[in-house]
């Protein structure tokens, strides 16, 4: 796939435009200033951007702005951010961007991942592949830290410790095969559980709304902090 790569630390781009070439894929523009993210995006109309959270010019959340900007304005084009740390407010603010503001996350994915994941091939290949043919990747560091108690009030108290367990790799990013493969349950079980967490979700079926997307993001915002 072509690939627009947005990282202003020198040896860390190339490494990863090393690691993505290795992975058979075409990185058509590499730039260290988020100001340059959109732009190239525009020019090149890849099918993927991978961009850093904390680039020039403030070094604050300059990549994850121009993250946003490509959801809203080249829709379609998957968005995967990466991060030194994990920052669920920066997840929690880049899934919630619906993708040309069709409301629904249009068909563009969408991931956050750390950069540590980076560095294993495989790890990085298979976040590309999904989040280019339109799915979600959440870094497992993140769903971590929010398998933690939360307030009786919260809507997902509602769920079941499987139920819990089924969102946490969902919002990973898995498959319904996977995550059967995972707990080692049949499809018929995870379909069984996907459904009744989102009934208890209250996030009924619509052709609009993502429901694996909303879910994950009901997840976050009740999250601590």
């Amino acid at each position: 796939m072509r690939i627009v790569l947005a990282e202003d630390s020198v040896l860390l781009r190339e490494g990863l435009v090393r690691l993505l070439e290795e992975a058979g894929h075409t990185v058509v523009a590499a730039v260290g200033d988020a100001d340059a993210v959109l732009p190239a995006v525009l020019a090149h109309r890849p099918d993927l951007a991978v961009v850093d959270v904390r680039m020039p010019p403030t070094f604050t959340d300059d990549g994850l702005r121009a993250a946003v900007a490509i959801r809203w304005e080249v829709p379609g084009t998957g968005v995967l951010v990466l991060s030194q740390y994990v920052e669920e407010s920066y997840a929690r603010d880049l899934l919630a961007t619906p993708s040309g503001g069709d409301g629904g996350g249009g068909a563009g994915g969408v991931g956050y991942l750390l950069k540590d994941r980076v560095q294993d091939l495989d790890a990085l290949s298979d976040a590309v592949e999904r989040v280019a043919a339109g799915g979600s990747v959440l870094d497992p560091e993140v769903v971590a830290q929010l398998l933690v108690p939360r307030q009786a009030a919260d809507p997902l108290a509602a769920l079941t410790p499987r139920e819990r367990e089924v969102l946490g790799l969902m919002a990973e990013g898995r498959s319904n095969t996977a995550i059967a493969r995972r707990l080692v349950v049949t499809e018929g079980a995870v379909e069984k559980h996907i459904s009744n967490l989102f009934m208890k979700l209250d996030l009924p079926s619509s052709s609009a709304d993502h429901r694996r997307v909303l879910a994950v993001l009901t997840w976050l915002d009740g999250s601590p902090g």
